[in-house]
């Protein structure tokens, strides 16, 4: 069988990755209706539909959810082969971190990072919701906390484990018994970026879920730990984002800690391992978790 239209196939993996057509088109930089032709090409080059359509949303078939997947990975690798072959951003590392741990954890040691990879830089991109690489084509690697399952042609690499728990000042853990429901007389903070955070302390630690007085909702962790730290009410941290406020005694968990194995995972395209740079980022990543 000859190969499909190039251009058809990365309309059909944006639409799949974005989940929308008008995503798509907004990220190839054309109209709608442009990756909606893209679309009715590759159907008639396959002599067949790509797409079901459930209410408003149009649905990759299974069959095409697979050829997506392989045409993500097919084009990261011409876009890596790509660079190699023109000696462009081979010392360079965008990373995508999530905003939390960045200021918390990664940037009290960059100092150390960079003294360690010497004439590699590292740009650290904030992410306010932290997502699968596949998702950032204009990220070279990704940091993924929690339980994830990396795609094909993505390797995670686990740096560190964690802990988490309830968090708030010492004031407001004064105020509760050892029983946790009594964390229902105060306002439960919630980060929109990990909105499942709270459910997923209930079911690891065992612990009933709370009916609390009141829910507040933030857009990103560090938000929602920074009104922990005001007095605000209890939030739900990993152990990792909050070093220094647990040593100044900002903050205290009257619940302790549970484990979190699944820890920190530097997330980057296997195409990449081989590099020097991911090599030399990898190694200082594992050496530095380990000393946590």
């Amino acid at each position: 069988m000859r190969l499909p239209p190039l251009n058809a196939v990365r309309a059909f993996e944006a639409v799949c990755r974005h989940g929308s057509i008008l995503k798509a088109a907004e990220e190839l930089n054309v109209v709608r209706g442009a990756v909606r032709q893209q679309i009715a090409t590759l159907e008639n080059h396959f002599g067949r539909k790509l797409f079901t359509r459930e209410g408003r949303r149009l649905v990759p078939t299974r069959e095409a959810s697979a050829f997506a997947e392989a045409s993500g990975v097919a084009f990261d690798t011409l876009h890596r082969a790509a660079l190699e072959f023109g000696s462009v951003g081979t010392r360079r590392i965008r990373l995508g971190v999530p905003s939390a741990f960045a200021v918390w954890w990664l940037m009290p040691r960059v100092g150390d990072m960079q003294a360690s990879l010497g004439d590699i830089a590292v740009d650290i991109v904030p992410m306010t919701v932290a997502e699968p690489l596949q998702m950032h084509p204009e990220l070279d690697a990704v940091i993924m906390g929690g339980e994830y399952r990396p795609a094909a042609g993505i390797t995670a690499l686990r740096f560190m484990a964690d802990q988490f728990g309830p968090v708030a000042t010492p004031a407001l853990a004064g105020m509760l018994s050892k029983d946790p429901a009594a964390m229902g007389a105060l306002t439960m903070l919630v980060s929109r970026s990990v909105p499942k955070l709270w459910d997923e302390w209930f079911a690891e630690s065992g612990t009933p879920p709370v009916d609390f007085c009141r829910r507040q909702e933030f857009e990103d962790l560090l938000l929602a730990l920074s009104a922990a730290r005001s007095g605000l009410g209890i939030a739900l941290a990993p152990r990792a984002s909050i070093e220094d406020d647990l040593e100044r005694g900002q903050l205290v968990a009257p619940y302790g800690f549970i484990s979190r194995p699944s820890g920190y995972s530097l997330c980057y395209r296997a195409l990449d391992a081989r590099r020097p740079a991911f090599a030399a980022l990898s190694t200082w990543l594992l050496h530095s978790g380990a000393e946590v």
